[in-house]
């Protein structure tokens, strides 16, 4: 298949550091911690290629507001200490960067105390920390959309709903699968506390990356017999897991992935085990204005940035449009209150990323009408909506289970946030305080 195809070229590609023109007076400085080789290879080079390509759409549309994008890959192989290290190799080049977004929980843990001092805003889409929502302890930092907290509670309404209701769930056994890894264990507090509340019994069951051989852990469930499992996986653990699972016998219907484990990379691979399975996602699956306007102008041009253009629309390259597009949004924004046409610095994109408001009518001006939720953020609520949707594989695509935006307990996901915040502020001795 032509999917395939594209990720075994994608992931072999070694992408030297690019960049969108000189640097200019006029343009809008951005690096971008891209990784395209490795075990990460096929979601970075979907996701790095939304961006780019979203970036050159924007710049072939006349920039900003004027202002042109400019940007430069440093390849991080998904690694920590690589990520920090291109941080720091990128983020003074051309005049300075505007804002980041590295794609990686390890790597946004690594560089989290850095962006504050260099007052640089991180954004981080659908993962790393939670509780950087409240925007008084973490003002750099942006989980826009929605957080790993966020998902987790969602995933138990979902998951209550379909056992027909919360109260049903008391009881139940709920497998999480995860990544051994800071990003697998981020849901663990919502978990337990909906364990508690709810009373079923939550199984931890970790798997080392990149999650190759898991047929110890398959057993572990086979023998636990849980209601559910959640698969917090990324990578090739995703696509072991589904194919394990069949082979030993537990329904692909019981198994609820993270977003991260929603992409055609993640289904293709495991062929015919992975049909009929479900995951949650911040974007609703389907094809957009936005994404026929970067086939015409972006590809029509030979400007493209993925391998193979039947990529585009795809689950990580939608998630890379959507990461743009917020990036654009905040500049945008910024420009509105600090001069419409000029190039803004870190200090005044983080402004424009904490007043965000892209609602519906917005979306439907950008040619993005329900690919993500309506986002408005500020200084209380770095996150800026907290939904999602759940999504399922029919065989050949993504089609959208729900077709609301669902939203779990906010009330617990605001308790937990005010609460871990602000042991990290008495920690990092930071007073919180929204900024101007």
């Amino acid at each position: 298949m032509k999917c395939i195809k594209s990720v075994l070229l994608a992931s072999a590609f070694v992408v030297a550091a690019s960049t969108a023109g000189s640097a200019a007076a006029q343009e809008q400085y951005i690096p971008l911690l891209s990784y395209r080789v490795g075990p990460y290879a096929a979601g970075g080079t979907g996701f790095y290629g939304g961006v780019i390509d979203y970036f050159n759409l924007v710049n072939m549309n006349g920039g900003i507001n004027g202002v042109k994008l400019a940007w430069e890959e440093c390849e991080t192989e998904y690694n920590a200490s690589r990520g920090v290290e291109c941080y720091e190799r990128l983020k003074t080049r051309q005049g300075g960067a505007s804002l980041v977004e590295p794609l990686s929980t390890g790597i946004a843990y690594g560089i989290l105390d850095r962006v504050a001092t260099d007052k640089i805003p991180m954004t981080t889409l659908g993962y790393g920390r939670s509780d950087a929502a409240n925007g008084k302890v973490f003002p750099y930092v942006f989980p826009l959309i929605s957080s790993y907290w966020s998902q987790a509670a969602g995933m138990i309404k979902y998951l209550g709903e379909k056992s027909g209701g919360m109260a049903k769930l008391k009881g139940k056994k709920i497998v999480h699968l995860y990544h051994d890894s800071a990003y697998g264990k981020e849901p663990l507090p919502v978990l337990e506390e909906q364990a508690k509340q709810y009373g079923f019994e939550l199984i931890k069951i970790p798997i080392t990356p990149p999650g190759n051989d898991q047929q110890s852990q398959w057993l572990q469930i086979r023998q636990a017999n849980p209601d559910f499992v959640i698969l917090w996986g990324f990578g090739v653990m995703n696509a072991v897991a589904i194919k394990t699972a069949q082979r030993n016998g537990f329904p692909r219907e019981k198994i609820l992935g993270v977003w991260w484990a929603g992409s055609e990379e993640d289904t293709i691979p495991a062929g015919d085990a992975a049909k009929g399975y479900t995951t949650m996602t911040f974007n609703t699956p389907g094809n957009y204005p936005v994404l026929d306007e970067i086939r015409k102008k972006v590809y029509g041009a030979k400007k493209g940035n993925m391998e193979d253009p039947n990529r585009v629309g795809t689950v990580y390259h939608m998630r890379g449009v959507t990461a743009a597009m917020m990036s654009v949004e905040a500049i945008r924004n910024a420009q509105a209150k600090y001069g419409k046409g000029k190039v803004m610095t870190g200090e005044q994109v983080r402004w424009g990323l904490e007043n965000l408001n892209i609602d519906e009518a917005r979306q439907k001006a950008l040619g993005a009408f329900n690919m993500f939720p309506p986002v408005k953020t500020s200084c209380d609520d770095h996150e800026g909506s907290g939904a999602v949707k759940v999504q399922n594989w029919n065989g050949t695509k993504w089609v959208p289970v729900s077709q609301n935006w669902l939203i779990g307990d906010k009330a617990l996901i605001r308790k937990l946030v005010e609460e871990s915040s602000a042991k990290y502020a008495a920690e990092k001795k930071i007073t919180p305080a929204c900024m101007n």
